[in-house]
């Protein structure tokens, strides 16, 4: 049966909207090769088209180059206390370049024990986003098992979740779901950005769901016998975990430019182990 090497409009249309929806290059290529598209070029022309959609114009080229430019912070505290509808968090230490602040009495040690109970059913090995095909994958420098929460249902995340957004300064509309971590003896998260760099590929899809990362809030949910520290490197900044803290930081500006001082990673935990819950937040609502 002869093999297809070239695109009709209709398909033009149906693989942009197939990346826009952020479907797996595999299952394109397999709906494509179901259709007498030989596979090998269809794969080829999927990442190609991926490629071309993750370039960014000229103009957001332009906006984006030279040294990161700092504007006002996103978090808005007074007085070192930010004042939310339920609780008021303490800041317990702040960084105005980059901008991360470490806050205290963000959950109540009994909110972090329920979430914690809620995430202990569902762990799974902990999965990054392939740069190259946009895929969930698990590999060595991410050794921690987590959960994503959906708050449907369930009273507790709906609570912390309008409470995080207050303390961001977001919409509830533009978070993720809150992503619980645990981290064993040995376990680690070596050194890495949050945002999706837009020149990788693979990071298309996920892009067209909210748009860019722009914050972190990561929250500890226990006391960790030893080490497990959140680390900065290029600050040469080492976070110690507290039930109930956590750390905030942003890393994209006004301009769309990404702040690489934000490197961050979560050192190995040495005895006993480590708890958290991470918040990121999009530059617009996420579906």
């Amino acid at each position: 049966m002869n093999k297809h090497t070239r695109m009709s409009e209709e398909w033009e249309r149906w693989l942009d909207a197939s990346l826009d929806k952020g479907c797996r290059i595999t299952d394109i290529v397999a709906a494509m090769a179901a259709a007498h598209y030989d596979a090998a070029w269809a794969e080829a022309t999927v990442r190609e088209r991926q490629l071309q959609r993750s370039r960014p114009t000229p103009e957001a080229a332009a906006a984006q180059a030279g040294p990161y430019r700092y504007g006002t912070p996103t978090i808005r505290h007074r007085n070192n206390t930010i004042v939310t509808s339920d609780r008021t968090v303490r800041v317990a230490m702040r960084i105005e370049q980059p901008v991360v602040a470490v806050l205290d009495d963000v959950f109540s040690p009994e909110e972090c024990d329920g979430v914690v109970a809620l995430a202990r059913v569902r762990l799974q090995p902990s999965a990054t986003l392939s740069p190259t095909t946009g895929e969930n994958q698990v590999k060595d420098h991410r050794t921690s098992q987590g959960a994503f929460l959906d708050d449907a249902d369930e009273p507790l995340l709906q609570r912390l979740n309008r409470r995080i957004a207050e303390i961001m300064h977001q919409p509830v509309a533009h978070g993720e779901a809150l992503h619980v971590l645990h981290y064993g003896v040995g376990a680690e998260y070596k050194p890495h950005h949050d945002y999706f760099d837009p020149a990788n590929p693979g990071f298309a899809g996920t892009l067209k769901r909210g748009g860019q990362r722009v914050a972190t809030l990561i929250v500890y949910l226990n006391d960790v016998e030893e080490a497990g520290d959140t680390v900065f490197p290029k600050l040469a900044l080492s976070i110690v975990p507290k039930k109930g803290s956590a750390v905030y930081f942003e890393y994209v500006n006004g301009d769309g430019q990404l702040d690489e001082a934000s490197l961050h990673g979560g050192a190995p935990v040495e005895r006993g182990e480590k708890w958290v819950a991470t918040k990121w937040v999009r530059q617009g609502v996420f579906k």
